[in-house]
């Protein structure tokens, strides 16, 4: 800037870094045009600022709003803006600071997202002199700088534990990286979400991402993702909120749509890929002591000598191959947990977790390809006792229930009657699944969108259909239930989230033995 421009920057209602025409195409970023005179108010600013082709540089410093003259300054081309003792000259705004501690973590949090929507440009901040973010620009390819400077901020765990996003539709483009369900967070402060690379905290955004990850993330858990959401400018009206943290879609449905479209499509290519067990087994030292088999009369005294088997061991066979992805079942272990050897090293499948998603996945593709679930009929139809509003919750909803394979009628005040039940819950339990869909339905109150109560329902009913834990299997279903696994979406992951196996690689079970 030259020094009039320096001197008109920091005056109240004079400035503006729109062209007349760009008012309803803004892609600018940089300060509102009452951003600098504010700061100046309440702190001590000073701005230097060199044109290009310009000689020198000129500097103009304002403190608590007292503005100086423009003087000659050293600088390169570009412009330097420098805030000292913020609120010092408010006192009565000083003393609300949060400690320093909290309001450098809300600094770190603005710097990252703002180095995460522009890689091209170096990024760095200190609390105290000490170093706290060291970010260089990134040239190359846009998109491998997005992905290095990512990885770069949000850590190697989230790297290992998302996929890629990249969708286009109807003049929109969404990219960016989400993290594994299983990867996942108590708040939402890990979202990290852009519009037209201008980082937004949106609900409408929010809530694609909720419905997105509705079947696989339990209801107070949190997706960690990093996406860019580019549309024209025209389509998006980014002056809804002073900061521009929020904004407003033309066609909020499109934009929603296009979120949990590209994000389920995503997470239903990452197959059984579930996140690797946090904190990891480097951990585990190696052991200093010399290990001594234990004696007999010790044994007894713990009652160990006569402890049952608490794990069923398969012989392996000549023609098995530990070369598919979740490999072999080589035993069982408490009757909850199948242990298979893989190639290069060990998976731990939770059994009822596991088969769950494959009984909830299979009835959504029976719905998706007949309009309906298979049923089967009981031969004796069972009477289950409720409370009055449960009861008629259920058969307001009869019809819906009725596609996902569970046909009821209500049986006077306070009860209901099955007659079907879904063909793929076996023998389940009819009375505490009807009760547990009773009280989903009532989760959530009126607002809740009936899809979504639906999609719970259904996870409800396969919850209640799937091997349970403790129940023993053999050798062929354990492989049988695994090749399942590997050809079925979304399957490192059960209903609510959480993971389905664990894999030990040979490398994480050599470190915890000192062997590396």
């Amino acid at each position: 800037m030259a020094p009039g421009d320096l001197e008109l920057a920091v005056e109240r209602h004079a400035t503006s870094k729109l062209p007349d025409d760009d008012l309803h195409h803004i892609r600018h970023m940089g300060f509102r045009g009452e951003a600098l005179p504010s700061i100046g108010s309440v702190a001590r600013l000073r701005l230097t600022s060199r044109p290009k082709g310009a000689e020198s540089a000129w500097a103009l410093a304002v403190d608590g709003g007292q503005k100086g003259r423009p003087e000659p300054a050293s600088h390169p081309p570009g412009t330097r803006v420098e805030v000292r003792d913020l609120f010092f000259a408010t006192p009565a705004r000083l003393k609300f600071l949060k400690s320093p501690k909290s309001e450098m973590l809300a600094a770190r949090d603005v710097i990252e997202r703002l180095a995460m929507a522009h890689p091209d440009i170096a990024f760095s901040l200190s609390d105290d002199a000490r170093p706290v973010i060291r970010l260089p620009g990134l040239g190359g390819d846009a998109e491998t700088a997005r992905r290095e400077r990512l990885a770069a901020i949000l850590g190697r765990d989230f790297a290992q534990a998302s996929v890629i996003v990249d969708a286009e539709r109807s003049g929109m483009r969404l990219s960016g990286v989400i993290g594994l369900p299983t990867f996942n967070k108590a708040t939402s402060a890990a979202q990290y979400l852009f519009v037209n690379r201008r980082p937004v905290r949106d609900r409408l955004l929010a809530g694609a991402l909720r419905g997105a990850y509705q079947d696989v993330l339990a209801h107070d858990r949190h997706a960690v993702v990093a996406l860019f959401l580019d549309l024209p400018a025209h389509e998006v009206d980014v002056n809804v909120h002073p900061a521009k943290a929020e904004v407003r879609f033309r066609d909020a449905a499109a934009v929603r749509g296009m979120i949990v479209g590209a994000v389920k499509h995503a997470l239903a290519g990452a197959g059984h890929r579930a996140a690797p067990p946090q904190g990891g087994f480097a951990a585990f030292g190696a052991a200093s002591a010399v290990y001594a088999p234990p004696r007999p009369q010790m044994q007894a005294s713990f009652g160990l000598a006569e402890a049952p088997p608490q794990a069923r061991i398969i012989q392996p066979q000549p023609e098995e191959s530990v070369n598919f992805p979740l490999g072999v079942a080589r035993g069982q272990l408490h009757g909850t947990y199948i242990l298979a050897e893989t190639a290069d090293g060990v998976v731990i499948v939770d059994q009822h977790a596991a088969h769950e998603r494959l009984v909830y996945e299979r009835m959504k593709a029976s719905m998706a390809a007949a309009g309906g679930v298979a049923r089967q009929g009981l031969l004796i139809p069972e009477v289950v006792e409720l409370d009055g509003a449960s009861a008629e919750r259920l058969v307001d909803h009869a019809d819906a229930l009725a596609s996902f394979g569970l046909v009821i009628e209500a049986f006077g005040a306070g009860a209901v009657v099955v007659r079907e039940i879904p063909a793929l819950l076996g023998d389940a339990p009819v009375a505490a699944l009807v009760r547990d869909l009773a009280d989903q339905l009532a989760e959530g109150g009126e607002p809740l969108a009936l899809e979504e109560r639906l999609a719970r329902v259904c996870g409800t009913a396969a919850c209640h259909g799937s091997v349970r834990a403790g129940r023993s299997l053999n050798a062929a279903e354990m492989n049988a239930l695994l090749r399942q696994m590997e050809a079925t979406p979304l399957s490192g992951q059960c209903n609510h989230g959480r993971p389905t196996h664990v894999t030990l690689s040979l490398a994480d079970i050599e470190r915890m033995f000192g062997r590396r």
